[in-house]
């Protein structure tokens, strides 16, 4: 597994990534995706140390009312369905496609440290 992006749940995405845009070495930003199979609006951000991802939407509405705003870590793995087996822990999301990832397969799998999404290769 290899780290890939923080995944932070915001209310509007627009004043996130202004708040970003001045707080942050800023090297990429993709344009706003709606992912009719995440059914969230999606902005991926390249600092000059991180990659961010932020999340509006229903799937982090509960999230977000309740002030927080970390929602995943992600890794890219060679193989979903190995590494879901080695995490042992609990399928939240069946592998879909991304669209803010070239329609590669991701799932969110709950573990012992929280959320994580894997991006596969």
């Amino acid at each position: 597994m290899k780290f890939h992006h923080l995944g932070i749940a915001t209310k509007n995405l627009e004043e996130t990534l202004e708040w970003m845009k001045n707080t942050f070495e800023i090297k990429y930003i993709s344009d706003i995706t709606f992912d009719k199979n995440q059914n969230a609006n999606l902005i991926l951000i390249e600092t000059k140390d991180m990659i961010f991802e932020l999340i509006s939407g229903d799937i982090v509405k509960n999230l977000v009312n309740k002030n927080i705003t970390y929602y995943h870590i992600c890794y890219e793995v060679k193989s979903i369905k190995k590494t879901v087996e080695k995490l042992n822990g609990i399928l939240i999301s069946p592998p879909k496609n991304a669209l803010l990832f070239n329609n590669k397969k991701v799932c969110f799998v709950m573990t012992n440290i929280g959320l994580i999404e894997l991006l596969e290769e």
